[in-house]
């Protein structure tokens, strides 16, 4: 085994191949005449325990055929170290169910060179649901190298190994993960033993326990075959329905640093906690202040509007992401650089995620603007940051890893270090997030982040639109059953499709939701951060196969039913008067376009949002079927939860099935939309 030093490089820009089901019918399988990845296994022998673990756990006939994966390979040397480790003389001392876990946690199903393992996490989980971490350093040989889980290294002589039916990444150590629960994990490691404590008084840590329901099964379901557009393409339910959770701890050496605590005394950390709570929560919550279960008493402690409570499960989304997965997917090919569908040289790639605090989300950037970076550094990612002209809020840090001795993450969760504690302050109520918020669809259900859903396969690869692909051969489309997403409930002949990502597809971040049949579809929307007036919009791709449907607002119909059929250009809007040429116009004639479209209730696609070949970057703002439209402008109580319903009103199956197009979501408070009836304009990002 060589030695190697961790010496962090720049990251290396990447990009998941493709992607495809670990559990397809026989039927659907290709044949190859090369090598595949099951050969490359058993015809060398210094693998041979690797190909006894693969056959054990029943997977090597899925090696032989048809897929794209990526094998993380361990020789037989590296299991001596791994069973030696354990008190075991061979592997014929593991179980049928640790064979299982060590093969799956060693296969990827998609393919990963080197040059596309960027630091941070690999973007596809590996079979067995894990997130590998991949850090990149030098060999004693000076060597570049990259390093899995801070411990195990890919062989740079034998990296990149290509078979038939994927990528062979020989490593020098058995990669292993905790089957505990994020909040188990938690507990083993002290630098975070304040938060900690602070999670098991307030009884959150029970609500971290969740891993999987065991009620659901994908054998259930049949395929859907439905018709996007001109594209012929099948979709299937997701392969289990797991539970996940994200945290951002302030370590404790931090939290004495900046808020003195626990510097009279452990004893008194909890105290001095709940006293940082109320300075921050009071303000946002004060008719709580002189209630009971405000007290600091540990039977009030477990009570949600208890101001250590709030903390502490404001620091908890609900849903399971990798660092890398925080913000949109990367890409480095052709004229895609950098987070998927969007300039950033114009604007950071940001996202919503709503915690476990009622009625809040935690807002996410990346930073890839050369101005406004302040304090920042450009790539890091940050928590309730705005630095902007306005406001100059530096946010929270996130770091990448942990400790080296640590784990960070479990079947259920991944939990990260950031430099600051993470409050719902006033100022991130008032200021923060008093901005357009913007949300892809993808990621309003927490379902199909921590199911490994979200921009799975490879954007730049597309099917045979003339027949629906049951191979998934570069990536997959899912429909959901009733029940498994959260807040959702449907009626009718109704099915609500995700179309993994295309770049080259006229959808913000290349991917969008699908609603098909006579529906009747209503989800919960995301909560605003204050009460008040706020406009609803939808954005989405106008097509002549679309379909119309009637919106409502809490059950409220609002206006006349959407009709997607209507571009910007036709005269419905604004005719031979929309501009194909947006970015060259003067000020002035962008107000004035402005203006004329909102009179409709429609905006332009956001200039920073834009669809492309590779070759060339066409803007949403440019293109008259991309575009947002307000369903609805009302006063959003930020105490509650508020739902929209959409339900089809075409009679038949007009266009696709009545197809309606849900591709991202803006929530936009007055403060934004209001700027043009005082002679200013919204901005066009």
């Amino acid at each position: 085994m060589k030695i190697f030093q961790y010496i962090t490089l720049g990251a290396f820009c990447g990009l998941g191949m493709v992607a495809c089901s670990d559990n397809m019918e026989s039927e659907h399988y290709y044949t190859f005449t090369g090598e595949m990845m099951s050969d490359y296994i058993t015809s060398r022998p210094q693998y041979s325990d690797f190909a006894t673990i693969v056959r054990r756990a029943n997977m090597m006939d899925l090696l032989s055929t048809y897929g794209h994966y990526t094998c993380f390979l361990p020789s037989n040397e590296a299991f001596d170290v791994y069973l030696q480790g354990r008190g075991k003389s061979s592997i014929d001392d593991l179980t049928d169910a640790d064979c299982d876990t060590i093969a799956r946690t060693h296969l990827v199903s998609n393919m990963y060179s080197t040059i596309e393992m960027m630091d941070g996490t690999l973007h596809t989980a590996n079979m067995n649901r894990r997130y590998i971490q991949v850090e990149h350093g030098f060999d004693t040989d000076s060597n570049s190298i990259v390093i899995l889980n801070r411990s195990a290294q890919i062989y740079f002589a034998l990296q990149d190994d290509s078979v038939e039916n994927g990528i062979v990444q020989p490593i020098d150590m058995v990669l292993e993960s905790s089957n505990s629960s994020i909040a188990d994990v938690m507990k083993e490691n002290p630098k975070i033993s304040y938060f900690y404590q602070a999670l098991e008084a307030t009884g959150l840590k029970d609500s971290l326990m969740k891993i999987k329901d065991e009620n659901y099964n994908n054998k259930d379901y049949e395929p859907y075959y439905y018709k996007s557009d001109f594209w012929n393409e099948i979709a299937t339910v997701p392969d289990t329905k797991n539970y996940g959770f994200t945290l951002f701890v302030t370590p404790d050496s931090i939290l004495r640093e900046k808020y003195n605590i626990g510097v009279n005394g452990e004893a008194n950390v909890l105290k001095d906690l709940y006293d940082l709570a109320c300075e921050l929560y009071d303000p946002v919550y004060p008719d709580d202040v002189n209630a009971e279960y405000h007290a600091f008493d540990l039977k009030y402690l477990t009570d949600r509007r208890n101001p250590l409570n709030r903390f502490v499960a404001y620091c908890i989304m609900t849903r399971l992401s990798s660092w890398s997965g925080l913000t949109p997917r990367e890409m480095n090919q052709g004229k895609a650089q950098g987070a998927i569908g969007i300039k950033t040289n114009l604007m950071n790639p940001n996202d919503w995620y709503e915690t476990l605090l009622p009625h809040t989300m935690v807002r996410i950037d990346q930073l890839t603007m050369d101005n406004y970076l302040g304090q920042g550094t450009k790539n890091e990612k940050y928590v309730n940051r705005r630095y902007d002209d306005k406001y100059q809020i530096e946010g929270a840090h996130i770091h990448q890893t942990v400790e080296r001795e640590y784990n960070q993450d479990a079947p259920n969760g991944y939990y990260f270090y950031v430099d600051d504690v993470v409050a719902f302050t006033q100022d991130v109520q008032d200021k923060v997030q008093n901005c357009r918020i913007r949300m892809d669809f993808s990621t309003v259900f927490p379902e199909i982040m921590t199911n490994d859903i979200r921009l799975n396969g490879d954007p730049t690869q597309d099917d045979d639109s003339n027949v629906a692909d049951p191979t998934f051969k570069f990536g997959r489309n899912y429909y959901f059953p009733e029940g498994y997403l959260d807040g959702v409930t449907s009626k009718g002949n109704c099915a609500f499709v995700y179309r993994r990502p295309h770049w080259n597809f006229w959808s913000y971040e290349g991917d969008e939701f699908n609603l098909f049949g006579d529906y009747d579809f209503t989800f919960r929307l995301p909560p605003v951060p204050f009460s008040g007036e706020w406009q609803v919009r939808l954005g989405f791709c106008a097509l002549a196969t679309r379909g119309v449907a009637q919106i409502y607002f809490d059950n409220i119909p609002q206006g006349i039913p959407l009709d997607m059929r209507r571009f910007l250009d036709s005269d419905y809007f604004m005719g031979s008067e929309f501009s194909l040429s947006y970015p060259s116009l003067s000020d002035e004639a962008k107000l004035e376009d402005q203006k004329a479209l909102k009179n409709k209730g429609v905006y332009r696609g956001p200039y920073g949002g834009y669809h492309t070949d590779g070759n060339v970057i066409n803007e949403f703002v440019n293109n008259q079927r991309t575009y947002r439209l307000v369903l609805c402008q009302t006063n959003i109580d930020n105490t509650r939860d508020h739902y929209l319903r959409i339900r089809c009103t075409t009679k038949g199956k007009q266009g696709n099935n009545n197809e309606f197009m849900m591709d991202y979501l803006e929530l936009v408070p007055k403060s934004v939309y209001g700027v043009s009836n005082t002679g200013e304009m919204e901005d066009d990002l």
